[in-house]
């Protein structure tokens, strides 16, 4: 389609042939240092190293950096930020490497040319809002220093201003990321004049007809306005002058793109836009913007609701200023934006202004609440308060954006962002839960890592997977992410479950096989089926899962499903029969501790706690061990207890006298006889000790750790009691068995 718009204007007025001295005398017009025998090298390496290499215009290749070093000179940054511009193309395009750029010019240097090309290496595919605000962190990321940023931006919109020589469809993909990554971070870091020559230069190659057709009316109306704007013009000078203010007055048109998005937002015909036009008030001070505003609406009527107060209330990206919409004599509306020479630079420049005003670097208002993603950039006035060296503030500011996120790459160029300590297993877990649950290894930017390795920005991940592999509880140890976490936790608890009703079924079985009785005519009969339907269960698997768990007996069961007699007769042997069913399949170990309302189970004390008789206990199923008994309060068994049906209520066994061992921690003073009183007390109350450790913890201070026998939870408070008593003793407790290893590795 042959283009009837006008090119849009160039962000920087770039004479034709801009060479090596205008990019000098550019830098020294801007304030900057200027070491030109420094960057005479820098020119030197960077023309031999591209030597005849040609643009797709047929323009010598090295026509492009120039462009980009005097861009940045323009924007006011240091000789380094010129020098990585003249440079930064050589590792990508050319034979040089990162050391010999280390060597020629610093570390620095090559630093910040590494960053430049990677980030030009990272490819964005996948386009919805989503993938481009990931992408665009993604960027932000991985740059540690804020001219990586300046100068891919500086690279982006040479590259635009020449687009025309590309292919069509270049153009269009280039327009779009422009418009979708790059603009965007521009105006993320408050550069305006950036991101609206981005914009424009994008809306132009995108929509070259919608293009021509705004510029062609926005000139129309031009025409039609301009005595509209003398007459404003001159009104506002002479009332500011009248009132004491002294103040700079400009005119423009807003950004084509910017109006171009405000009729799509808002379904309007262009003749529908009346606030096409903006005005600028420029002041020494901040109160004489608020006299300028005052100036402004005595003048003119304001539209309600269109006043915006960004002084007091600045945006994100430090932008201030007032802004008020008025309508003139003959029913025109138009803008007025009011704001101090130092805002206005910040306003148009962002992030490049900030080194050029140090005077009001600590002025308060700048330090407003606001997004904590960006809240470096709102330190960074206060940084250049205390560095006199623009170079040095400069060199210390690095980027800090989105330090507890990772920005990593799928093979086919979708990005996707995870908390800063994932792992490919968490990856594989983003891309589907079968990936996951397969996982067999992964590659990290083409080589073989193992699973637990974390991800850094820019990583891409490429996943294998394999039939045979299926999570195992160590991969919690492995993932950072909620969502792995609770998939691996699904599939584990799934297979318990599974299991347990292969289990609770096969003790069934069996003890219908002991008992002669066809195992399949009773387990699919309409018997089963009702008493399933009798204990409210929804299906009879949970009911094999019930007997695993030890919720309900077997002998329950056969009460309800098998004749009478044939259960009687065999009622002496089914204990014994029983047991070794159980012991068949859930190895368990014995102890004083039974299920609840069912003598068949038999259970293990857990060493973590040692609960004694009269405490309050909870039982634990466990795989391969039986059920696990705990003190109610011991912190272990509420880590495990994930999936509710493995808790089970159990009891004190009714038994004769037994001794239950109890680790018991005394902290006393360190002197003479201490330990024969200790001893003497423990033996008076009727209980053995078992093990015994005495330590010096500091001068006259220690730490006995011993192992009593009790009969029950009276006896052991009875013990303490006395133990307390005891001269010299301190404190008397019961040591968790985190608590003793931690203090036995100290």
């Amino acid at each position: 389609m042959a283009r009837t718009a006008k090119k849009p204007r160039a962000p920087i007025s770039l004479r034709p042939g801009i060479t090596f001295d205008d990019v000098l005398e550019r830098l020294t017009e801007r304030g900057r240092p200027c070491d030109r025998a420094f960057l005479q090298r820098v020119y030197d390496f960077a023309r031999s190293r591209h030597g005849d290499q040609k643009r797709r215009s047929g323009e010598p290749y090295f026509t492009h950096p120039t462009y980009v070093a005097y861009i940045l000179a323009d924007l006011g940054f240091d000789q380094t930020c010129v020098a990585v511009g003249l440079l930064h193309d050589v590792l990508e395009d050319t034979d040089a490497d990162r050391r010999a750029l280390a060597e020629a010019f610093g570390d620095d240097v090559a630093e910040l040319v590494d960053g430049v090309t990677k980030i030009g290496q990272q490819a964005y595919v996948r386009r919805d809002d989503a993938q481009a605000e990931t992408f665009r962190k993604m960027i932000l990321a991985s740059a540690k220093d804020i001219r990586v940023i300046m100068v891919k931006l500086a690279d982006r919109l040479h590259n635009m201003l020449t687009l025309e020589h590309m292919s069509p469809e270049h153009q269009r993909r280039v327009s779009q990321e422009t418009l979708e990554i790059y603009a965007p971070i521009a105006h993320r870091l408050g550069m305006a004049k950036v991101k609206g020559d981005l914009e424009d230069l994008a809306f132009y190659h995108l929509y070259p007809r919608q293009y021509a057709e705004l510029e062609a009316k926005i000139r129309e109306k031009m025409r039609g306005g301009e005595e509209l704007v003398r007459r404003v013009e001159q009104t506002l000078r002479e009332k500011l002058v009248a009132a004491g203010i002294e103040a700079e007055i400009s005119s423009r048109v807003k950004r084509y793109y910017s109006i171009f998005t405000k009729l799509r937002r808002q379904g309007i015909d262009i003749s529908q836009l009346y606030d096409y036009l903006a005005f600028r008030i420029i002041t020494e001070e901040i109160k004489d913007c608020y006299a300028a505003l005052g100036v402004v609406h005595q003048s003119w009527c304001p539209v309600p609701g269109r006043f915006k107060d960004y002084i007091a209330m600045p945006k994100p990206n430090l932008y201030q200023s007032l802004h008020t919409t008025v309508v003139g004599e003959r029913g025109q509306p138009f803008e007025v934006q009011i704001r101090t020479r130092e805002m206005d630079l910040v306003a148009e420049e962002g992030i490049a202004a900030h080194w050029h005003y140090k005077e009001h670097a600590g002025d308060s208002r700048q330090a407003a609440a606001g997004d904590p993603n960006i809240l470096w950039l709102r330190q960074l006035l206060e940084w250049q308060k205390d560095t006199e060296d623009s170079r040095t503030f400069l060199t210390q500011l690095k980027i800090d954006l989105y330090p507890e996120e990772v920005y990593v790459f799928t093979p086919k160029g979708d990005v996707f962002s995870f908390p800063r300590g994932a792992t490919p297993l968490d990856f594989a877990y983003r891309i589907h839960t079968d990936v996951g649950h397969h996982c067999s290894g992964a590659r990290v930017n083409g080589k073989l890592v193992p699973l637990r390795t974390p991800l850094k920005n820019g990583d891409m991940v490429e996943i294998m997977t394999s039939s045979s592999r299926q999570p195992s509880r160590d991969w919690l140890s492995i993932v950072a992410t909620s969502r792995a976490k609770a998939k691996i936790r699904h599939w584990l608890n799934t297979q318990q479950k599974r299991e347990a009703e292969a289990i609770g079924r096969r003790l069934l079985e069996r003890e219908l096989k002991r008992l002669r009785v066809s195992a399949k005519k009773v387990l699919d009969g309409e018997a089963m089926a009702a008493y399933v339907r009798e204990e409210g269960l929804q299906r009879v698997e949970d009911l094999y899962r019930r007997i695993a768990y030890g919720k309900t007996p077997v002998r329950q069961v056969l009460l309800r499903l098998i004749d009478d007699e044939r259960l009687t007769s065999s009622r002496e042997q089914q204990p014994g029969a029983l047991r070794r069913a159980v012991d068949r399949y859930l190895p368990f170990g014995t102890g004083p501790v039974q299920v609840h309302g069912e003598g068949d189970l038999v259970t293990t004390l857990a060493k973590c706690c040692g609960p004694v008789p009269g405490e309050p206990l909870v039982g634990y199923v466990t795989r391969g061990r039986g059920i696990s008994v705990h003190a109610e309060d011991c912190p272990n068994v509420r880590n495990l207890l994930y999936d509710p049906e493995r808790l089970i209520e159990v009891e004190w066994a009714r038994q004769g006298e037994r001794s239950f061992p109890v680790a018991l921690s005394i902290e006393t003073e360190d002197h003479q006889g201490m330990l024969a009183k200790l001893t003497e007390v423990i033996a008076k109350e009727s209980s053995n000790i078992r093990n015994f450790e005495a330590t010096t913890v500091e001068p006259g201070f220690g730490i006995v750790d011993l192992v009593v026998e009790v009969k029950n939870r009276r006896h052991l408070e009875r013990l303490r009691r006395a133990i307390r008593g005891v001269p010299g003793v301190r404190a008397v407790a019961r040591p968790r068995a985190g608590a003793r290893r931690a203090r036995a590795a100290g």
